[in-house]
């Protein structure tokens, strides 16, 4: 297992980094002012998306890209410092195409779709043309035991008909969302983990309604975490994901590299925050002297490089489980990452934004919009506590197939001095 980056990835790291100072930064501000006024920044975005074509710095998540399109698909391993880069401003991966939810829907209809749905949908996505969103969460059922889901999916002749509601679709809003992944139950009479499909629904399908972009913690993005309405939604049968029943299994081949991709774009944030809390300490005086020079101010500041570090390590190996030996080997370890990632986010979040006062609770700063994407993300893509349940399950298996291996390092005193109790 070499952590290393190669000479290739050394290379792209360059590129990445000159490319981001160069050419996103400063694109940050014109970025912000239109989004603040309501108006997603297509016209700031779309030279940029140009540009990283024509550098090579797109599709960089896949490891596998389908013959005739564009890009430099990577191996995990191989992506994950290039995550970290762009993770540093929160809409600069979808300059490189590199964007979720999109990134895990590629990866999804790489893996599912037909030849005829690759064509309509994954083409497009991959060439950057349009958007796309997955819908599975809901609002009236526990979406964390994603058997409970109640959406409908029925077969009616040559067309399948949706009915249901979702909510916390991320990029629903997004001005060039065209398809949701939609996941439903068709198969109610089949075991637990194989009633579920997923199938594709064009956003503009008659009776599919976006009730409303709900605020994230107050924190409302325009291209949306939306509630979703079906009602009577046809589409061809067609659009149907692999076969009927099997929406519980491209569920879980879908998260695995979604979450992941989270934690490493994560990583960068924190890292960003590292250097912002660091400049802050040095430059602002209180009671006489630097915030660097405080005690307390730099135990913050090696907990959080500590903490950063260790957590880019976890991140890193289960990369190197997923190239190595595929998505499902490293279940436990993906779960490890989601939980320890986002709560590593929040805690550097927090003492960044305590450095900088009231100014870290302001939109002057990223910070305070890192920390709820953090804390968004001790629910989204599974509550910790389901990854909990699991890892815990796991363990309890593998100490149990040791058949007390473990207790033969015990040194219980009667064993060792013998017990006085007993008669000679």
């Amino acid at each position: 297992m070499d952590f290393g980056y190669s000479p290739k990835v050394e290379a792209l790291r360059e590129t990445m980094t000159a490319f981001m100072d160069d050419h996103v930064v400063p694109a940050n501000i014109p970025w912000h002012r239109q989004y603040s006024h309501g108006v997603y920044p297509l016209d700031v975005l779309e030279p940029l998306r140009a540009k990283a074509k024509a550098a090579g710095l797109w599709n960089m998540f896949m490891p596998h890209l389908p013959e005739g399109i564009e890009g430099t698909g990577l191996t995990n391993m191989e992506y994950a410092p290039l995550a970290e880069i762009m993770g540093r401003l929160f809409w600069a991966p979808e300059v490189f195409n590199c964007g979720p939810p999109d990134t895990g829907n590629m990866e999804l209809l790489h893996i599912a779709a037909t030849p005829v749905q690759r064509e309509q949908w994954l083409n497009p996505l991959l060439r950057g043309e349009i958007r796309s969103c997955f819908a599975m969460t809901e609002p009236d059922v526990a979406s964390s035991d994603a058997t409970n889901i109640a959406t409908r999916i029925e077969r009616r002749g040559d067309e399948y008909v949706i009915n249901g509601r979702k909510w916390f679709i991320t990029g629903a809003t997004h001005p060039n969302c065209k398809v949701a992944i939609v996941m439903g139950i068709s198969n109610p009479d089949n075991p637990a983990h194989s009633r579920q499909s997923m199938i594709l629904v064009p956003m503009d399908a008659p009776g599919l309604t976006i009730v409303r972009n709900i605020p994230f913690m107050n924190l409302n993005e325009i291209e949306g975490h939306c509630e979703l309405h079906f009602k009577d939604v046809r589409v061809p049968a067609s659009n149907l994901l692999a076969e009927e029943g099997s929406g519980f299994a491209l569920a879980q081949a879908r998260l695995g590299p979604g979450r992941i991709h989270h934690c490493m774009r994560f990583i960068g944030q924190c890292e960003l925050a590292l250097d912002l809390m660091g400049e802050r300490a040095l430059s602002r005086i209180a009671f006489g002297k630097p915030l660097a020079e405080r005690e307390v101010i730099r135990d913050w500041i090696a907990l959080s490089r500590m903490e950063i570090d260790q957590a880019r390590l976890l991140v890193l190996r289960t990369a190197w489980i997923i190239d190595q030996h595929g998505n499902k080997a490293a279940r436990n370890d993906v779960s490890m990452i989601k939980i320890v990632v986002p709560r590593l986010q929040v805690n550097v979040m927090n003492r960044a934004i305590q450095i900088f006062g009231s100014a870290g609770l302001s939109p002057d700063t990223p910070l305070a919009n890192f920390w709820t994407w953090g804390r968004s993300l001790q629910l989204g893509d599974g509550p910790d506590e389901v990854h909990m349940k699991g890892i815990g399950k796991a363990e309890i298996a593998r100490i149990k197939a040791l058949n007390g291996q473990a207790s033969r390092y015990l040194t219980p005193y009667h064993a060792v001095h013998g017990d006085p109790t007993r008669e000679a």
